[in-house]
């Protein structure tokens, strides 16, 4: 007979740098406020079942925390508003983040720069 109930966790291999979105089981089950936040992957713990978690901004350390309850924030998620940026009209700037428009910014500048060579020894 074949179980007939799948889990909800999806297959992704967490790696130390990456950002997750965690929910606190204990805070959520408990009812709480402020239970889902955006954090840092620090280190994989043995067998990559836990993980140590730094929440942002507040820095605090989240030790042991469950891959069940972690859920992989994508790097295409937070570069969308710029990959879809509609530059070509009148005021599109106008509608893009901070980050963005930094980023933007730095990219024109040193696109219209000649490469330096390194220096010799």
């Amino acid at each position: 007979m074949r179980n007939s109930t799948q889990s909800t966790t999806p297959a992704v291999t967490f790696q130390r740098g990456q950002y997750v979105l965690y929910r606190d089981p204990e805070l959520f089950w408990t009812g709480q406020d402020r239970h889902t936040f955006v954090c840092r992957i620090d280190r994989i713990c043995v067998g990559g079942l836990t993980y140590d978690l730094t929440p942002l901004p507040s820095g605090r350390p989240i030790y042991a925390a469950s891959r069940d309850y972690m859920r992989l924030l994508p790097a295409v998620d937070a570069m969308r508003d710029i990959d879809t940026a509609p530059l070509n009209t009148e005021g599109a700037a106008d509608d893009m983040t901070a980050a963005a428009m930094a980023w933007l910014t730095q990219q024109a500048a040193t696109a219209n720069r000649r490469p330096e060579l390194p220096a010799r020894d």
